[in-house]
């Protein structure tokens, strides 16, 4: 769940965050909102986003190697056994 999670706020993130980038390139400042703080706040986003989504990925790639290294192990665990 908490992987889950983790994942859509990271894409969510990225996505915002890049399209907060494009969005500074074509809106005008209207006295409001400055195209330089759209601009900091996508790559904050965007920033924060990939380091969500490396997170992810890193965790699931460390559990699927300890798996097939358990995996590697009962076979040859089984095969001795033989």
């Amino acid at each position: 769940m908490r992987k889950n999670v983790q994942l859509w706020v990271a894409v969510f993130l990225c996505i915002c965050g890049v399209v907060l980038l494009f969005c500074g390139f074509w809106v005008k400042p209207t006295g409001e909102i400055d195209n330089t703080v759209l601009i900091a706040y996508g790559e904050i986003s965007t920033f924060a986003g990939s380091l969500f989504g490396f997170d992810y990925v890193r965790n699931t790639a460390f559990k699927r190697g300890l798996n097939d290294i358990e995996k590697k192990l009962k076979d040859k665990e089984e095969k001795k056994d033989e």
